[in-house]
């Protein structure tokens, strides 16, 4: 039996439990450089905001409504997602984190005579604990699990049971289609043209069929629509492929000097987080990217190259990408955005040194990139940098002037108790 835990309108909801005076008030959260709104909350949505709308088209509803604006704040979502994953590892020792505000549990067998009870203890505990509102799916698939989660949001208890083969059908026969999870637009363009247009007629249809136009992975989603759990919990994250570290810029970057600081930030970023899952790349790409609304100067070039030593090393990374940057870079032209992408990820361990490998000088490396990494996780990103990344203060930086206080990372953040 799994249990899929989500966070009500997360990014919202962790702005509020600082600021309790938010509640009941329209909140939406906006993208890097405050441009597109990419979380509401509940009374937003009420009012109709889009999601991924550009927030100077909403200007207006924005003063006649008086919503409250915030600029995304990702170390405190990603600091509250943490707080709330220790929470839930309190109930079950299987957990696999899905998303930043989404986890599946597996429900401990003890639990299971009453599996309701179970799920409103664990949004007792999450909201008492971490303050975040959440709700709780639980199906005998983690397909179901996910439906009975989509079905829990309109609930007043916040919790729904999938379990009897009644409820099951009730639920999918009231699901589009394309909101089956797993389910992608094309394959909803495929699966209406068939004539199945409900998670219902999904769950019925004809394994050859489905084989045929959706492969093994559809077959799977199918028979776990029927119940049958057949995507087991991934406990341990899988290394990732590939890493990639993108921004727009606050202002146009019309010389080399800020764009090499630019892109020296952003391999920076991407280089760390190699290092965190224990990988070194052996491939590095860098691209520029001008405005796509620039009818008169478009320029998006971009330029790779394959490193001898596989390595994650922040200083051999910068070393290569620069020469990059200096054959794209054109001088006049109105840079928007630029980024770069890490590939061939392979474990550290199995790295393979050329014959001039110093391989001592490889390990003094390692060390001194480790304890970077632990002062800057210490005292925050930023505090230990390399020069080419110029200062936390290049204007070039994305903008974020809506942004609240890290209560929870920042000494200076840390929110006042007052009695009386």
């Amino acid at each position: 039996m799994f249990a899929l835990v989500d966070c009500n309108n997360f990014y919202a909801s962790c702005e509020r439990v600082f600021r309790p005076a938010l509640e009941g008030q329209p909140i939406v959260v906006l993208s890097n450089n405050d441009g597109c709104v990419v979380a509401r909350s509940n009374e937003s949505k009420a009012l109709g905001i889009p999601m991924g709308i550009p927030v100077f088209q909403i200007e207006r509803e924005i003063r006649k409504h008086r919503i409250q604006v915030f600029s995304s704040n990702y170390t405190l979502y990603s600091d509250m997602s943490s707080r709330v994953l220790t929470t839930l590892r309190q109930f079950a020792d299987n957990i696999e984190p899905y998303s930043i505000d989404e986890s599946f549990l597996d429900v401990p067998t003890a639990e299971q005579q009453d599996p309701l009870d179970f799920g409103q203890r664990v949004r007792a505990t999450v909201k008492q604990w971490t303050g975040i509102p959440t709700c709780v799916g639980i199906a005998p698939s983690k397909a179901l699990a996910k439906l009975a989660n989509r079905v829990a949001k309109k609930l007043p208890s916040g919790v729904k049971t999938l379990l009897t083969s009644a409820d099951q059908t009730d639920a999918l026969a009231a699901t589009a289609v394309g909101d089956v999870w797993g389910i992608g637009r094309k394959h909803t363009v495929r699966l209406q043209a068939a004539g199945i247009m409900t998670a219902l007629q999904l769950r019925d249809a004809d394994d050859a069929w489905i084989m045929r136009e959706l492969t093994i992975v559809g077959l799977k989603l199918v028979r776990e629509l029927r119940g049958e759990s057949c995507l087991p919990l991934e406990l341990f994250t899988p290394a990732k492929k590939a890493i990639c570290c993108s921004r727009s810029f606050g202002r146009s970057v019309l010389t080399l000097d800020e764009m090499q600081q630019a892109v020296a930030t952003y391999v920076a970023r991407a280089a760390v987080k190699v290092r965190k899952q224990g990988s070194v790349a052996g491939h590095l790409q860098v691209w520029l990217e001008t405005s796509h609304f620039n009818q008169s100067a478009k320029h998006f070039p971009a330029r790779g190259i394959r490193l001898e030593t596989a390595t994650a090393s922040t200083p051999e990374l910068l070393a290569a990408a620069r020469p990059l940057v200096e054959k794209m870079f054109r001088e006049g032209i109105d840079y928007r955005k630029a980024g770069c992408l890490l590939t061939d990820l392979r474990p550290a361990a199995s790295a393979q040194l050329t014959l001039f490998d110093d391989k001592a000088a490889r390990q003094k490396s390692a060390a001194l990139m480790d304890a970077v990494d632990k002062i800057n996780q210490l005292h925050g990103r930023g505090a230990v940098r390399f020069g080419a990344e110029g200062t936390n203060e290049s204007d070039w930086q994305a903008r974020f002037n809506q942004l609240s206080p890290q209560y929870t990372t920042s000494w200076a953040d840390l929110p006042h108790a007052r009695t009386g």
